[in-house]
């Protein structure tokens, strides 16, 4: 699944400016509202379902990277977003680093499929040392649309 098919444009972050896990996670979510992708009625219980699903266990999956995710039936199709934090910040990853990359998802229930070959994809992107270089480094959203454009070709060598 690419990239185009679930990253909403209009809610990447290029500058986060949040310093704590939940904060990150509002302010990526508070995008999706702002770009429409969820009703800002929605955006206390899908930060809420967020959190409970950080509490299984951290989705910050090391090397700088957490991909917070949940099921939300408020939303039709998956939605996300990326966002980046310039600082870095504690979101208790698996590997104690500091996370600066973050993918989030919001699925619909009924389509967990959808939302397994969203987080596939990041996955393998993510392991692409110059892909998560390239991100770290963009300094506008339109850098980061560009980047998973070129992720979306097969442009890295994942």
């Amino acid at each position: 699944m690419k990239f185009s098919a679930f990253i909403s444009p209009k809610a990447i972050r290029s500058s986060l400016t949040a310093n704590s896990k939940e904060g990150v996670i509002a302010e990526l979510v508070d995008a999706l509202v702002e770009a429409g992708e969820i009703k800002d009625s929605d955006k206390a219980d899908i930060i809420k379902a967020i959190m409970k699903r950080e509490e299984l266990g951290s989705t910050g999956i090391g090397r700088g990277v957490a991909v917070p995710h949940t099921k939300h039936a408020s939303v039709e199709k998956l939605v996300g977003t990326v966002g980046v934090s310039p600082e870095g910040l504690d979101f208790e990853s698996l590997d104690g680093q500091d996370a600066s990359l973050f993918f989030l998802l919001v699925s619909p229930p009924d389509r967990p499929g959808d939302h397994l070959r969203a987080l596939e994809n990041i996955s393998r992107q993510l392991r692409d040392d110059t892909f998560c270089r390239f991100l770290r480094q963009s300094k506008t959203a339109e850098d980061i649309l560009h980047l998973l454009d070129e992720a979306d070709s097969n442009q890295f060598g994942s």
